[in-house]
């Protein structure tokens, strides 16, 4: 954890000196590059998802409302941990999305 507050301050001290539009271009920039990577975790995540519901032919929600079935194997259970895990990264996705999307509606600067 140090290794990353110093790093961080390391930056925050250098952003400082920048002038405010240069700021501004590295902000929306930095954004914009976020944007699309997080655009691409939501498709894997979103597409995760869906083979895991082509295959059970069944929502996540519908198997935590009736179970796994007893006879589940071993490939069942561990489906339904990764199901649980995209279902997760999928939230995380789409929210970091909302948030950056707030800062990319302004265009890229420069």
């Amino acid at each position: 954890m140090e290794c990353i507050a110093n790093i961080q301050e390391g930056i925050e001290s250098q952003f400082i000196l920048l002038s405010n539009e240069e700021k501004l271009s590295v902000i929306s920039h930095g954004a914009a590059v976020r944007l699309s990577d997080f655009n691409k975790r939501l498709f894997l995540a979103q597409s995760k998802i869906r083979f895991f519901e082509e295959k059970y032919r069944k929502q996540l929600s519908e198997l935590e409302e009736s179970g796994l079935p007893d006879d589940a194997d071993y490939e069942m259970h561990e489906d339904y941990i990764m199901w649980h895990h995209w279902t997760k990264e999928a939230a995380k996705s789409q929210k970091q999305i909302d948030s950056l999307q707030a800062i990319v509606v302004y265009g890229v600067y420069r």
